[in-house]
């Protein structure tokens, strides 16, 4: 047992430092060619914190672990607002002022609506995985029509005042991004065979040690981002990531998977797991949205509930699994 927990805790830190370097690599090379910052905020620091995740689950499904798959995916969307955001409104409260996160947020609601009446028949097949690599595409293309287009945004503020802050050369920045992918990819690979001997050493699922540890874990660049952005009231940016990670999660990863191994879903991932996750998105909306002209907001005591659901969730998951002592 100790060599799959080591396995687990090495594959896990080396991921979020990898993910860490992968990013800035890619945001330093995009700045040299001269992308627009919201550009940048939106599509490269959005989508690239799922970076763990894509690598996790795509490995996941290609070894036969697609419960690893599934419940990373769905896992981390859970964590990305009900632990990370939570965590962020302590810290700060978080303003809405972009209008591109305004826009997200409806299209991320629609997007896991999509996801639980694609899973309803408790089958992710070839088709149904298709559908959201297709969905993905088109909402790409969409991120990178607004961040051409767009006039002035806080979004790209935040983003561009972050890569200012931390130049880096190009050689640099090219080599950082090919070696975060590396290394990506054997972190992995040493996660999901750590995670996978665990599961079978304890009699769980696969599903519950994706939709926990793996989820998690994989979720930690989205907190470090987060949080530092929180600390400088770079709140957009905070709530950017999130956003970002979650569209990447449910199209991009879950799809790949999907394509990759056709998957058989567990009853309790659409009656626990998504209707969570539908829940928490639904709450995202009306609380990051706004009304009546004013910007939406996520308060401390919101921030502090967030974090309540997580905690409740997680038990709840842990008692339905594994059960409770006679």
């Amino acid at each position: 047992m100790w060599m799959p927990l080591l396995a687990v805790l090495a594959g896990l830190a080396i991921l979020v430092w990898s993910a860490d370097k992968f990013i800035d690599g890619a945001a330093a090379v995009a700045r040299h060619f001269s992308l627009p910052p919201l550009l940048i905020g939106v599509v490269i620091v959005g989508f690239g914190t799922s970076a763990p995740e894509m690598a996790v689950s795509v490995l996941s499904a290609m070894e036969g672990s697609p419960g690893i798959a599934l419940g990373n995916a769905y896992g981390s969307n859970i964590a990305n607002i009900a632990l990370i955001l939570g965590l962020t409104a302590l810290i700060s409260p978080i303003v809405v002022q972009s209008s591109i996160l305004r826009k997200e947020l409806p299209i991320l609601a629609g997007i896991t609506a999509l996801s639980v009446g694609l899973v309803w028949d408790l089958d992710i097949g070839r088709t149904d995985a298709w559908i959201l690599l297709g969905v993905f595409g088109l909402l790409l293309a969409w991120s990178v029509r607004e961040g051409l287009r767009s006039g002035p945004d806080a979004l790209g503020t935040e983003t561009e005042a972050e890569l200012d802050a931390h130049p880096l050369a190009i050689g640099k920045a090219w080599f950082w991004l090919a070696a975060g992918l590396l290394l990506l990819v054997a972190s992995s690979r040493l996660l999901v065979w750590g995670a996978v001997t665990i599961a079978q050493s304890l009699g769980v699922s696969d599903l519950v040690i994706g939709l926990t540890v793996v989820a998690v874990g994989t979720s930690l660049p989205e907190l470090a981002s987060c949080v530092a952005a929180a600390r400088k009231n770079e709140h957009d940016l905070a709530l950017g990531n999130v956003l970002g990670s979650n569209l990447f999660n449910t199209l991009a990863v879950v799809g790949l998977a999907g394509a990759i191994q056709p998957m058989a879903v567990e009853s309790a991932v659409l009656t626990r797991d998504m209707a969570v996750m539908g829940a928490l998105t639904l709450a995202l909306f009306v609380l990051g949205y706004g009304h009546q002209g004013q910007p939406g907001r996520i308060n401390r005591w919101e921030g502090a509930l967030l974090v309540l659901t997580f905690a409740g969730y997680t038990a709840w998951l842990l008692y339905t699994t594994l059960g409770t002592p006679a």
